[in-house]
């Protein structure tokens, strides 16, 4: 706290584009290196971004100056990345998920723990003002006692505008684990832990035709379950609903939807940050919607990283390793309990993220001033 947090790049994929915008505008982050299998990506980042250096894979954890990794690789190749940064003395900070299955996150965690460094991961879309502000209305009772919660994430498939979308109809892919830590990751945060699942699945097709790109045309096997139901039971008692298909073509039903007793919340799409919030108050005539009350205003990618470095030392960060362990662990139950027709407990368990007050940047706020 107080200075700010050194960081370093592996990984120059699509994803980093995001990352580095927010990061200009982040002062509790320093980016000081990048890295990547492919040489000429790493160079790229580093000749656009002042001050940043291209290194390899090796040089990066073994940079003195570089405090904590982020690790934008493949989901295949997150729990070796986080190992190595681990046992190079570095924090880890990864995009979803933290790891391929809970066996490997385990491993990640443990190994952070015993070397006393920090684990946090996407998604923090949690932490904007869309979340935050949904859930400020619950903490603040305008919903009475949370009684349930229904997840939906529709879309006919990610073939038709991925020109690779091999990985979604692959083990480790499917519309639960490639989306759900967004709706799993927003539930927890909104009406805490989970205590056991049910599920059950499905797939329509055998093989999906790829629609655009040098591979139009091209048939993709599909291996996995296409279409999900889950029901998550909350600690709380509350029961969430999780809809998630790459089968069905449309939905009109809200991302999130929160019922209490004393009224019902609509939620913003957890794959964002920002998103209005609605509440329909019983007794009243119609919807209602909020005014932003909670969260970190105008947040992309990077923000849980930047809240992170913000955090006091020995205590989780709101986007932390133990949430995102915690959403993995649900997600794979779900599944499980998909295929053996039962009731899965959960083991692990994660105390309720504290919530973000509103916060906006010092620049937006000189901004808003010179107004």
């Amino acid at each position: 706290m107080g200075k700010p947090l050194n960081v370093g790049i592996i990984g120059c994929g699509a994803i980093i584009a995001q990352y580095l915008k927010n990061f200009r505008r982040l002062d509790q982050i320093n980016l000081v290196a990048v890295a990547d299998l492919d040489q000429a990506r790493a160079q790229a980042v580093a000749d656009d971004y002042d001050g940043v250096r291209a290194l390899s894979v090796e040089e990066l954890l073994a940079a003195d100056d570089v405090d904590l990794v982020l690790n934008l690789t493949i989901p295949a190749a997150h729990a070796d990345v986080a190992l190595k940064a681990i046992a190079a003395g570095k924090s880890v900070y990864g995009e979803k998920p933290l790891a391929a299955t809970t066996e490997e996150a385990r491993t990640v965690l443990d190994a952070a723990r015993q070397a006393g460094v920090v684990v946090g991961c996407a998604p923090d879309t949690v932490l904007g003002t869309g979340i935050q502000t949904a859930r400020k209305a619950i903490d603040d009772g305008l919903i009475g006692a949370p009684i349930s919660a229904s997840a939906t994430m529709v879309t006919p498939g990610h073939e038709r505008w991925h020109p690779n979308p091999d990985f979604y109809y692959q083990p480790g892919g499917g519309p639960l684990l490639d989306m759900g830590p967004y709706y799993v990751t927003a539930l927890v945060t909104l009406l805490g832990p989970v205590v056991s699942v049910l599920g059950a699945a499905s797939h329509t097709r055998n093989e999906r035709t790829i629609g655009s790109g040098p591979r139009q045309g091209e048939k993709v096997p599909v291996t996995i379950d296409s279409h999900v139901t889950g029901i998550l039971v909350h600690a709380s008692g509350a029961l969430s609903t999780l809809f998630m298909s790459f089968d069905a073509v449309k939905s009109k039903s809200p991302n999130i939807e929160i019922h209490g007793e004393r009224g019902s919340l609509v939620v913003p799409d957890p794959n964002h940050f920002d998103g209005d919030v609605q509440l329909f108050s019983l007794g009243a005539e119609d919807w209602e919607t909020l005014p932003v009350s909670a969260g970190y205003v105008d947040a992309g990618r990077g923000f849980g990283i930047a809240d992170l470095a913000s955090t006091p030392e020995g205590k989780e960060p709101r986007a932390g390793g133990a949430l995102a362990y915690h959403a993995l662990e649900v997600m794979e139950s779900v599944l499980k309990a998909a295929h053996s027709g039962m009731t899965v407990s959960i083991q692990s368990t994660v105390e309720r993220p504290g919530s973000v007050e509103l916060t906006v940047l010092a620049e937006q706020a000189d901004a808003l001033q010179a107004k």
